[in-house]
Order: structure tokens, then C-alpha cells, then sequence
């Protein structure tokens, strides 16, 4: 019996019913159908049904799904009382939904079932990413909710994180479960909520379609301080907005704040333009939960790193301690080739204060590499959320934890610049700093820009209509690999435009290259050489340059091999923050600590090398130019 993931099967019945309804191919006709056979199949309770005719089994699905429709009134109504498939398909259904475990703790059915049917643009659209399992699971398991405690997910969808809570009462054998509330705006996931947990034999009836940010008082009952645990995963994404102005007037989070006199964000009166839903959740989810009570919650990177986000870290210190944040990779949300999204994420657990009070307490922090899928969502072996599981574990029971990128702690009074993103301190689990100090002097970027050694500046945009004007080279990050611009890069430009910019570029021979934005070049770098300085390069690069004779002996050359070594390459992927679409190292270039060796031979060595190493590309490069001129001739 299969045992591992039901979405292969879904995917075959998805298939064969697309083929066999010509004219029905609405994924949520078949959803909707696939979800009735998997009720009265949970109903059925084990019943052998595989040497039925198809006349038979389709009866008896019928008259199994008239009982549903008694005890359940409230999930079926309408246009929803008659099974529509034929005779046909039911016994195709029935032989792959046989071939499933249904009663497997490890896997969700209906979720994977919504996975496969439900078009990745259509749930992308209003931000309704599915919650991998292994992700809810794993705020579940770290919260580890007790018996007759009221948890709530204010945008369930179809009970994900509902489920995950009520497989870990019945793994972990608690008596008394407590009670399972969740609130959606969408009708249809609501009834795949109320499915799920019926299924499981949970009360669904706490299960409504509502606006969880209006909060209906009448509908939902008492808003403030009503729950223990709220578990949820809030709609993220570019272009959606939370709600109305009148929604929006009542959360703190919603208006805008400045720096006051004491240096601290302060609120002001004005509402923000454009409010993302995640930040407005993060408060409702503290409004809601009760005094000492716990908040799992799944948030963009981007807004525990981005600069203009700050305002909400600050909001999380007032009013909560901070237990864990574990950073996920960037694969977590795809759950096809085609779906899910790249944004990266993180967890969070946090319990409200009783008295908020800014304490020096210390963090739990993680950061996966691995999460059990690839980037089209097929499943690898490789997955990191059950170290850290154990990791958090041996750190709430006092255990010894060796430190590593799957586990470390922080100090809340370490915290820089409202940064909780786990990445921004996974290298100082190394202690390379340590050993460096001896050999080497220890400067930032921005103390070298300071002190006048280095100068930094950033390019500019020139449209895609001045692409293939001109003979320029225009220097994009794709054109940065191996220390060197690449000899054919892909868009060229006039010599207009190359005149408008080249006093401004001012771009010369030894000058540095390096990528700022993107996803998986930023750090790399790239020497301008004699045969390059007539280029224009976009605003994603700074262009670095070194002033010659400084007190460190520090050249060009030696710099672009410092920025290149694992000990700097470490601190750009912890400084490489989420800007909602892209990654961007930004300013925290001026963060980065180069290590300068304090022997001067050693730095003319290392120069030596990196020197000879790009004389000979360039003199590869060259000679393939020659050649490849040759063959016209």
C-alpha cells in the first residue's frame, strides 16, 4: 500500500476524469465530486469495496452519501446533494483511493487532493498558498498544544493547520482535545475545512465563512484575549490588500510611523497607501490569543527584514516574546513546476506578554536548507524541518544543543536593526571571527568607505527599448561569472546612451563589479579590465573601487579574492534579505567585514594570483574573439 503521498494517485484520477467528461474540466467540478467519494469512503470505514461491479460500488457511494448528507447538513446543501460522477469513474476512484492509506497521520488527503485540482493561478490570485504539511506540522510540534485549549486559524482555508493540531492530539494519545475554531472568506474552503476535521471525527461546527480582520462579534464570538493558540498561515503577496480603510482604522499597524526625537518609530495619524495583509494579521493574531497564550504563525522574510517593516518587529517586541524564528528555503511554496511561489518565508512562535517589558530573554533560531521538495514540488529526501523539530526540542528542555544553521540561540538584546531573520546570524555559530583576529585586521566595508579606502556606487536602468540600439555592452548581473564580464553580453545599447552616462558611470580598468539584487548571483563579482571600460552596468551592481596606497595595503585585487572567500560569501547570504519580489543585499554591503591580512606579503601573494588568473581569461577570451572573427575571413 502506498504510504507516502496521495498526489500522484489525484493526479491520475484528475487525468482520466478531464479525458472522460469532454465539456466538464473545471477543476472544481472534480474536486468538488473527488471530496464526496473520499467522505463516504472515510464513512465506509474500511469496508472492502474492491471486488464490487461498478453498478454496485456506484449504488452503494450513493446510498452512503445520502447518510453524509442526514448527519451533515450544514457542509451539503443545494446543488451539492447528488454524487454526479458515473458508474464508471466512481470504480476508478475507488480502485486509486484504495491504494491510499486514508487513516495515515503523515499525510493529508483533501490537502493533497486541493493541491492537484485547484489551478496554482487561482489560489496565487487572493494569496491562498497551501501550508505544506511538514511546515504546519512543525509549528504544531513546537507549540505542542494541550488538551481542552481553544485553537484558531483565522484564514484556515481548508483546515491544514486545523488537522495538523488534531493528528498531534491523536499521535500524542491526549484525552480531552480541545476545541478546533477557524475563519475564512472563502465559502469553498470552508466546507473543505468542516470536511476535513468531520472526517477525522472533530466538531466542525466551529468552522466560519467571515472576514477574520472585521471580526463579526455576532458570528464569532468574543474578539479579545478569546483563544490559546491561534495557528495560521495569513495570505502574502504583492498586490493584495488587506481590506478597506474602515477595516484598516482600527489596527495600529496599519498606519504609518516615523523616526521620533528619542530615535524610536513612532505612530503618526495617516493610514498607509497600501496595507500588505500579513502585517495587519500579525496584530489581529495578538488581539486575539489570550495572555501567555501562543502565536505559530507563517510570515514573508521580507517583513522581518525589510527596512520599511521595521515598525512590526518593534510591535512584536512590545507585545510578545519571541521564542523561535525559523527561516524556510526558498522551495517551500511550490508545490509544482509551475505553482506555488519563490517568496521566501519564515515560522514564527511567539507567546503574548503578560506585561510587555523588553527583557534580554533568548531566541530559538533555524535556518533550513532543505524542506522535503524541490523546486517543481517532487519529493527529495532531504529535509531539515525534523532536526530542527529536535533542536527546539533539546532547547526548551534544557538539552545540549551544538549550535548550527538548523539550531542556535540569540539574545533579544542582540537583535540588530529590527532584523529577525535567521540568515542575518547563522555565521556567528561559526566563531571564524575568533580565529581570524590574529592573522587578520577586521574592517567593515562601511569603515573602508569611511575612511576613504573604498568608494561604492550603483548603476543605472536604461528600458528594454534601448536594448539592441548600439554596439555598448549594457552589464546586467547575468553577464557576471568566474571574475570577469562575460564576452557577449546579451543586450547592447547606443552610443548615446553610453555618452549620457559614461561621466556619471565613470567606469576605468581594476574597478570591481558586484551583483546587489537578484536571487542566486548576488555577491558575485566580476574585475573590470582594459578591454570592458566602455560599458554602461544597470543599478542591480555596485561598482566598487579601491584608492591605491592606503594605510592596509589593501588593493583590488586582493579585495575582489576577500569578497569572494567563504568567510564574506557567508555574510551576504546572511545579510540577502527578501524585498517582497526579489533579494537584495542593499545597504548591508557596508555591514560586511573584509579581512585584510596583516602581512603584506601575504596580500601581494593572493593579489599575484588573482592577478594572473584573470590575465589568462582574458587572454582566453580574447583569442576565442579572434577566432571566432577568422572564420569569416
Amino acid at each position: 500500500m502506498e504510504t507516502l503521498s496521495a498526489k500522484n494517485a489525484f493526479d491520475e484520477i484528475r487525468n482520466f476524469l478531464a479525458g472522460r467528461f469532454m465539456g466538464a474540466t473545471r477543476d472544481e467540478f472534480f474536486l468538488e465530486e473527488i471530496i464526496k467519494l473520499v467522505f463516504c469512503k472515510y464513512s465506509l470505514n474500511g469496508e472492502n469495496t474492491s471486488q464490487l461491479s461498478e453498478i454496485s460500488l456506484s449504488s452503494l457511494y450513493r446510498k452512503t452519501f445520502k447518510s453524509v448528507l442526514l448527519t451533515h447538513s450544514d457542509i451539503y446543501e443545494g446543488d451539492n446533494c447528488e454524487i454526479e460522477l458515473d458508474p464508471v469513474s466512481i470504480k476508478f476512484v475507488d480502485d486509486k483511493l484504495n491504494s491510499i492509506d486514508l487513516n495515515n497521520l503523515g499525510r493529508d488527503i483533501i490537502g493533497d487532493a486541493y493541491e492537484i485540482f485547484i489551478g496554482d493561478a487561482i489560489k496565487g490570485q487572493s494569496g491562498q498558498f497551501f501550508t505544506p504539511q511538514n511546515a504546519a506540522e512543525a509549528l504544531v510540534e513546537m507549540i505542542q498544544p494541550q488538551g481542552d485549549c481553544k485553537v484558531l486559524d483565522l484564514t484556515c482555508g481548508a483546515g491544514g493547520f486545523l488537522v495538523a493540531t488534531a493528528n498531534y492530539w491523536s499521535r500524542n494519545s491526549i484525552d480531552n482535545a480541545g476545541l478546533l475554531y477557524g475563519v475564512d472568506k472563502d465559502n469553498y474552503l470552508t466546507r473543505l475545512a468542516k470536511i476535513h476535521l468531520t472526517c477525522m471525527n472533530y466538531d466542525s461546527k466551529n468552522i466560519r465563512c467571515a472576514d477574520s480582520l472585521v471580526w463579526d462579534e455576532n458570528l464569532l464570538g468574543r474578539r479579545d484575549e478569546a483563544y490559546d493558540i491561534i495557528l495560521t498561515n495569513p495570505p502574502f503577496g504583492v498586490n493584495i490588500q488587506a481590506g478597506t480603510n474602515k477595516t484598516l482604522e482600527r489596527f495600529k499597524l496599519a498606519y504609518k510611523y516615523k523616526k521620533g526625537k528619542s530615535g524610536k518609530l513612532e505612530i503618526t495619524e495617516k493610514l498607509n497607501e497600501s496595507v500588505p495583509p500579513q502585517v495587519v494579521f500579525i496584530e489581529q493574531c495578538v488581539s486575539l490569543v489570550k495572555k501567555n497564550g501562543y502565536i505559530g504563525i507563517v510570515v514573508p522574510e521580507s517583513m522581518i527584514s525589510n527596512k520599511k517593516y521595521s515598525y512590526v518587529v518593534d510591535y512584536l517586541f512590545e507585545t510578545c516574546e519571541i521564542k523561535a524564528v525559523i527561516g524556510m528555503p526558498d522551495e517551500l511554496f511550490k508545490t509544482s513546476g509551475k505553482g506555488g511561489t519563490h517568496t521566501k518565508t519564515c515560522l514564527l512562535v511567539l507567546m503574548k506578554k503578560e506585561k510587555p517589558e523588553n527583557s534580554n530573554y533568548s531566541i530559538f533560531f533555524a535556518e533550513a536548507k532543505w524542506c522535503g521538495h524541490d523546486s517543481r514540488g517532487r519529493s527529495i529526501p532531504k529535509d531539515d524541518i525534523p532536526t530542527i523539530i529536535e533542536n527546539y526540542n533539546k532547547y526548551i528542555n534544557n538539552r545540549d544543543l551544538v549550535p548550527s544553521n538548523l539550531g542556535f540561540v540569540f539574545k533579544r538584546n542582540d537583535i540588530q536593526n529590527s532584523v529577525l531573520a535567521p540568515r542575518a546570524y547563522v555565521h556567528t555559530v561559526t566563531g571564524t571571527e575568533h580565529r581570524l583576529e590574529d592573522s587578520h585586521t577586521l574592517v567593515t566595508i562601511g569603515q573602508l568607505i569611511d575612511e576613504g579606502v573604498l568608494s561604492v556606487s550603483t548603476g543605472n536602468e536604461v528600458g528594454k527599448l534601448a536594448y539592441g540600439t548600439g554596439s555598448i555592452p549594457f552589464v546586467r548581473t547575468s553577464d557576471i561569472s568566474n571574475w570577469e564580464i562575460k564576452s557577449d553580453p546579451k543586450h547592447l545599447v547606443s552610443e548615446v546612451i553610453y555618452n549620457d552616462l559614461a561621466a556619471k558611470q565613470d567606469v576605468r580598468s581594476g574597478d570591481i563589479l558586484m551583483v546587489k539584487d537578484g536571487s542566486y548571483l548576488i555577491g558575485t563579482c566580476a574585475m573590470i579590465t582594459e578591454y570592458d571600460t566602455k560599458i554602461v552596468y544597470q543599478s542591480h551592481l555596485y561598482k566598487i573601487r579601491v584608492t591605491q596606497d592606503n594605510s592596509y595595503g589593501l588593493n583590488n585585487y586582493y579585495l575582489l579574492a576577500a569578497l569572494s572567500s567563504n568567510y564574506v560569501r557567508q555574510q551576504i547570504l546572511a545579510n540577502t534579505y527578501s524585498q517582497d519580489i526579489i533579494n537584495s543585499l542593499g545597504d548591508r554591503l557596508k555591514d560586511l567585514i573584509i579581512p585584510i591580512s596583516k602581512k603584506t606579503s601575504k596580500i601581494d601573494y593572493i593579489a599575484s594570483m588573482v592577478k594572473e588568473s584573470i590575465l589568462e581569461s582574458i587572454k582566453a577570451r580574447e583569442l576565442s574573439k579572434r577566432v571566432r572573427s577568422e572564420v569569416l575571413f
